[in-house]
């Protein structure tokens, strides 16, 4: 990657001798002095209770004070900064949010209640938030208008109440209901478009003057953007449900690259092999001209996609008028079910580690951040204005294989790479959470024994860091899924999960065992590493020419030189890569550092174990007797009530999201290696495990 890059600024240097260096020059001394007003105005904002706020009978009865923050190496502004630096994804219009209310009442969807309904933080007004949306949500400006978009933020981070005390946990896994979030989204923009809140909705987002001059527009976009959300909840379809504190991103983002990938003649194709039960085609070849007309050939846009579902639910002449199961066919047929849902990941430490995500899909290298960190916009709603041109030099057709193709497919979007940069930076400050006092004292004796008894059983996975060291490296030892024993769902899908490759089609991409052809049915994570190649070869089109390529020159050098985390094989016991396999090292699982472990459940990579204590319990089997100690076959999630003494939230009492362990997807199975000790150990065991 580094060599293509120089490469490139020689060829742009030997073309335009006199000018280009004075340019770069000028160029490099401005982004510089952007750069440093930056660093001035990032800590601004420093409300010192982070923007938090107490809240009183919230979603599940919950009640708590202001939130109180443990010492993780942040300040007040660097939280702040934090939850509301933008990087690139819209999930809707602006103005839009700010008015929207609920498809069953007159109440704001960005209210505290609903926010908390799904499990999102609220806050109030600060400087970088003068709106007070919910931790995670950012006010985002791309090529003119103004959207609501998610921050890292949104996912990770967590709050623990304990006794009315809320405890906010910077990097920590969210408790939030994304898919149930998004689908009641879908449900108020229709409610606001068919029934009689439209004419209020109307004179709310006219009021705001922002983006919308007349009624007209504003009805019009607010049928493009029910559309589009229609669309994402429908692709994502799940028979596994996720409930809270879990999202099957990986899913999610395949399938979002799929979207804007595929051609039509490949879509046609996939259509045509659709069969009923009887073994009958499921559309003619004049359905599939009829809703494909007007497409464009070498890829499908958003608004273009949404038509396409709606035709092909259409009763009208020449539409086969589809009913929801067959859809699912359809859906089947191009995309992949995202039913593999996983736990939202903690962040400290990560700007440490040398392969992230649960199954090391993401090497931790050089510009690999930038890369992992696109790949996450993608799926949370940037907006890819993907369209194809004819040949020239660009530097996003040469990375992502396409020097040699008819037409380049430009990778234009709104995904800010400078600030994904900045993010990571910011992360390597990030320290684990310490047990606090409020939730007990650590019992010292209890620890020690506790300490012989990881030291034992689980060290040799699971290494010990020191959260303050600032030159730590924090290695993935990988196990294979087959000896860890846990769901396969997530790590399975990564490699089986295959679609259409549209422009990408027979182009050249690197693995570990060597360069692969990509073929027209390829793997996803294949097409995904192309497609973020390709995205983060392409300067920010919010930014005028010199300032867009210098940013650009600026993130990458500073994606290298920051990064202190070099090129490596993976650790640990997992199937190797082959040439003829050269994804085999995704069928593993990640044992991490358990640092801060006690602020993350639930437990196992998809959430299915409700405590620590549960977790060092082994699974029921047939002929097993009744009356041992078993990890829960179903448990309730939602609720932020913290259970000190198994360290964990409460997980039964309430009507929350009831999680069963009977699918794929779910199953509890596995990691079963605190099973042999008794409950006197368990609890020392536990004892430490605080202490990390």
């Amino acid at each position: 990657m580094f060599y293509k890059l120089v490469y490139f600024v020689f060829k742009l240097l030997k073309r335009y001798p006199k000018i280009l260096p004075h340019t770069l020059l000028f160029s490099f001394i401005t982004v510089f002095l952007i750069l440093l007003a930056g660093k001035i105005y990032q800590i601004w904002d420093n409300d010192p209770d982070r923007g938090a706020i107490a809240l009183q009978n919230g979603h599940f009865k919950e009640s708590y004070s202001t939130p109180i923050y443990l010492q993780q190496g942040w300040s007040e502004s660097d939280s702040l900064w934090f939850y509301n630096t933008t990087q690139g994804s819209a999930l809707l219009p602006y103005d839009f949010l700010m008015v929207l209310q609920q498809a069953n009442s007159n109440e704001r969807f960005l209210s505290n209640k609903n926010i908390d309904k799904f499990r999102y933080l609220p806050q109030k007004p600060t400087f970088f938030n003068p709106d007070a949306l919910p931790v995670g949500f950012v006010k985002e400006t791309y090529q003119g208008k103004d959207y609501i978009g998610f921050t890292c933020a949104a996912c990770h981070t967590a709050q623990i109440n304990y006794k009315g005390q809320a405890i906010r946990i910077d990097g920590g896994p969210s408790m939030a209901d994304m898919a149930g979030f998004m689908k009641e989204l879908e449900e108020a923009l229709r409610a606001t478009l068919n029934d009689g809140k439209q004419q209020a909705f109307i004179k709310s987002v006219l009021a705001l003057d922002n983006d919308y001059d007349n009624k007209d527009d504003v009805i019009a976009d607010l049928k493009t953007w029910l559309e589009r959300r229609r669309l994402y909840n429908t692709l994502n379809h799940s028979q596994v449900k996720y409930g809270y504190a879990r999202l099957d991103a990986f899913g999610r983002i395949y399938n979002r690259v799929l979207q804007h990938v595929i051609n039509k003649k490949q879509l046609a194709t996939l259509l045509a092999l659709i069969t009923r039960p009887t073994g009958q085609r499921l559309l003619t070849d004049s359905e599939i001209d009829n809703v494909l007309e007007g497409v464009n050939e070498t890829i499908i846009r958003d608004d273009q996609f949404a038509q396409i579902i709606n035709r092909l639910q259409s009763t009208k002449a020449g539409y086969p008028g589809l009913s929801i199961r067959q859809m699912l066919s359809v859906r089947n047929a191009i995309f992949n079910e995202p039913n593999a849902p996983v736990s939202y990941p903690f962040l400290w430490d990560i700007a440490q580690s040398d392969y992230v995500q649960w199954n090391g899909i993401a090497s931790n290298a050089g510009v690999g951040p930038i890369g992992r960190n696109t790949g996450e916009v993608i799926g949370v709603f940037a907006i890819l204005d993907w369209k194809a041109n004819d040949p020239d030099f660009s530097l996003s057709a040469w990375l992502s294989g396409q020097k040699n193709k008819k037409q380049h497919i430009d990778f234009k979007s709104s995904v800010d790479l400078t600030n994904l940069q900045r993010l990571e930076a910011h992360l390597r400050k990030l320290q684990s959470p310490q047990w606090p006092a409020i939730l007990g004292k650590i019992d010292k004796v209890k620890a020690h024994k506790g300490k012989l008894l990881y030291a034992k059983h689980c060290q040799s996975c699971h290494e010990l860091i020191d959260r303050e060291d600032a030159e730590r490296l924090v290695t993935a030892n990988m196990l294979d899924i087959k000896k860890a024993g846990t769901d396969p769902a997530m790590a399975v899908n990564s490699v089986s999960y295959t679609g259409k490759s549209g422009n990408l089609k027979h182009t050249y991409q690197g693995t570990d065992v060597g360069t692969v052809i990509i073929a027209e049915s390829a793997p996803v994570a294949q097409i995904l590493t192309a497609v973020t190649k390709g995205v983060v070869a392409t300067p920010d089109a919010d930014k005028w020419f010199i300032r867009r390529w210098a940013d650009w020159a600026y993130t990458l050098a500073m994606s290298f030189t920051q990064n202190e985390i070099k090129t490596s094989i993976k650790s640990g016991n997992y199937t190797p890569d082959t040439t003829v396999n050269p994804y085999n090292s995704l069928l593993a699982y990640k044992a991490r550092s358990l640092n801060g472990i006690w602020a993350t459940a639930p437990y196992l990579h998809n959430g299915s174990v409700p405590t620590l204590y549960d977790l060092l319990l082994p699974v029921k089997k047939p002929g097993d007797p009744d009356e041992g100690e078993y990890r829960p076959d179903e448990f309730m999630v939602g609720s932020r009530e913290f259970n000190p003494e198994k360290v964990g939230f409460k997980s039964t009492g309430y009507t929350g999201f009831k999680f069963t362990t009977i699918q794929v997807g779910n199953k509890n199975t596995g990691h079963e290696y605190g099973s042999t000790l008794n409950k006197q150990q368990r609890y020392e065991l536990i004892e430490y495990l605080k202490t990390l």
